[in-house]
C-alpha cells in the first residue's frame, strides 16, 4: 500500500488540489453547516467515531449516527443508511475502511451534502475526484477532532 503521507498531493493526480488542504479543512469546519452525519458511529465507546462525535458535539455540531444497527448515540437517533436520514446533512464524516468509503462518498453526493470528510488513513482517490467534480468540498486522511481545536 502506498504511504500517502509522503507524497506530494499537488501533482497531476489531483491537479492543483490537495485533499488534506488546510483551507478546505477550515472551510468545512467553520463555513459549512453544522449537521454532521457520522457514518460508522455506534455506541462502542472504544471506537474512534464515538470520541470524534463527542468532540464535534462539544464544538456545537449536531451529529447524526449512521450505522446498520441504527442506534441512538450521544442522545441522537441513528439511521441505518444516509438515504434513511429524513433531513438534510451538511457534512458526511466517514469512519469505514477505504475499500467502502467511495460508496459512502457517492451516497453523500446523492443525499445533497455539502462536504465529505474521510478520517485518518481513509483514502480513495477516485472518490475524491467524483465528489469534488460533483461540487462538494472534501478532505481525506484528516480528523476533525484534531483539526477543530486548532482553528
Amino acid at each position: 500500500m502506498t504511504d500517502f503521507r509522503d507524497r506530494d498531493f499537488r501533482d497531476s493526480d489531483f491537479g492543483d488540489r490537495d485533499f488534506r488542504d488546510r483551507a478546505t479543512v477550515r472551510e468545512i469546519l467553520t463555513a459549512t453547516g453544522d449537521t454532521w452525519a457520522v457514518v460508522g458511529l455506534s455506541n462502542n465507546t472504544r471506537r474512534a467515531a464515538y470520541g470524534v462525535a463527542q468532540v464535534l458535539q462539544r464544538y456545537g455540531k449536531r451529529i447524526v449516527p449512521v450505522h446498520p444497527k441504527a442506534e441512538t448515540v450521544l442522545g441522537e437517533p441513528g439511521y441505518p443508511t444516509l438515504a434513511d436520514v429524513p433531513f438534510q446533512v451538511d457534512v458526511v464524516d466517514v469512519f469505514v475502511n477505504s475499500s467502502l468509503a467511495g460508496e459512502v462518498a457517492d451516497q453523500a453526493v446523492a443525499k445533497g451534502a455539502e462536504a465529505v470528510w474521510f478520517q485518518l488513513d481513509v483514502i480513495d482517490e477516485d472518490a475524491y475526484r467524483r465528489t469534488t467534480a460533483a461540487g462538494l468540498r472534501m478532505v481525506m486522511d484528516r480528523c476533525p477532532a484534531i483539526e477543530i481545536p486548532l482553528l
